[in-house]
């Protein structure tokens, strides 16, 4: 599976941001799809991540701003990112779980979301 990310920016203190990712290859056994972030000095958090059957899951510091949807005959997973903060500062990653004969999991490149205060 290849995970294409992009929606990436520079965005000011309270703005918004859009995010996509579009899985390709193996896309039938496509499982959980998730938003991962990473700020510099720190460990990758999981943001969000939502399961083919649309359950969701969001980490405290983003609940109530961000939104994760995906749409599975386009096998996209999408992030909306509202009032933004500074602390968002943060290079984002697309991860994608399949499952056939096996789990595997599968990681995009990132793409840079720059808050500035």
């Amino acid at each position: 599976v290849q995970l294409q990310a992009c929606g990436g920016g520079l965005v000011q203190t309270g703005g918004s941001l859009r995010l996509s990712c579009a899985a390709s290859g193996s896309v039938s056994s496509l499982n959980t799809m998730a938003w991962y972030r990473q700020a510099p000095g720190k460990q990758r958090e999981l943001v969000a991540s939502i399961t083919r059957g649309g359950i969701t899951n969001y980490a405290d510091s983003v609940k109530g701003r961000f939104t994760i949807s995906r749409d599975n005959a386009a096998n996209t997973v999408n992030l909306r990112m509202n009032t933004l903060k500074p602390e968002d500062t943060a290079a984002y990653y697309c991860y994608a779980v399949t499952h056939d004969s096996r789990w595997m999991y599968w990681w995009g490149q990132g793409t840079l979301v720059t808050v500035s205060s």
